[in-house]
């Protein structure tokens, strides 16, 4: 069973350990960013969580910003919004080419210059919002939304999320929602993995509990995950020192 009570005692004991007591989220409207604050604000108390909002106009629906307001009233955090229009407009067309994916990661890593610089001018730490399942998968960007002083959730499976989202009360819009990073406006996770999380996180329980050895005769989606899963293991690990 996954308790609310011993992760807000964690995060409580961590901050304590270090001399903060504040912390900033990047609220996008999604469960992953609604149950990190929830957990936040109930181990630091609302006043001393902060989240910032850094929608893109065209890609970022206007309704994640609507649900991201709606959460952080609900545990009575506040918010700040900064929209990422113009300082993306700075970055993208720079002068030695273009690639698509470099483009889409551009966001993420923005949204996490603006969390720390949030954070060194407030003085607070940034709370990271990956679940197990995309740490594993290594879906995320490196140096952008997996940068974070703790992942509140990561050691927990998206299919867990869920769970903890019902007992905290999350609002029923944004558990019902599709799941999206929002690098364009019509990304889902689930379309871009090939498939739901709930088959998903039982494949990665799977391969875990095998020491990541690749099952004999793996379907299609187990071989997909499996290839993920070992590609993109540099981009969690500690970065290698020769």
């Amino acid at each position: 069973m996954i308790s609310p009570r011993n992760l807000t005692a964690s995060l409580k004991e961590f901050f304590a350990n270090r001399g903060f007591t504040s912390a900033v989220v990047g609220l996008s409207g999604g469960i992953d960013s609604a149950v990190t604050l929830a957990i936040a604000a109930e181990a630091l108390g609302s006043k001393n969580v902060f989240g910032l909002i850094m929608p893109e106009t065209g890609v970022s629906s206007p309704k994640s910003a609507q649900l991201a307001e709606m959460v952080a009233q609900q545990f009575s955090v506040k918010t700040v919004t900064f929209p990422l229009d113009k300082s993306l407009q700075a970055l993208i067309g720079l002068p030695w080419g273009f690639s698509p994916l470099a483009n889409q990661n551009i966001r993420p890593r923005l949204r996490m210059l603006l969390l720390y610089h949030f954070a060194l001018t407030r003085k607070c730490l940034v709370l990271g919002t990956s679940n197990k399942s995309e740490i594993l998968l290594g879906y995320g960007t490196k140096f952008g939304d997996f940068a974070a002083d703790i992942e509140v959730i990561g050691n927990l499976y998206k299919t867990e999320v869920y769970e903890l989202a019902e007992k905290l009360k999350i609002p029923k819009q944004i558990i019902v929602r599709p799941p999206t990073a929002e690098l364009h406006p019509t990304q889902t996770d689930e379309e871009e993995l090939g498939g739901s999380y709930k088959v998903i996180d039982k494949i990665l329980q799977n391969i875990e509990k095998s020491g990541f050895i690749l099952p004999k005769n793996p379907d299609e989606l187990t071989q997909k995950i499996y290839l993920r899963v070992m590609q993109n293991r540099h981009k969690t690990e500690t970065t290698p020192v020769l």
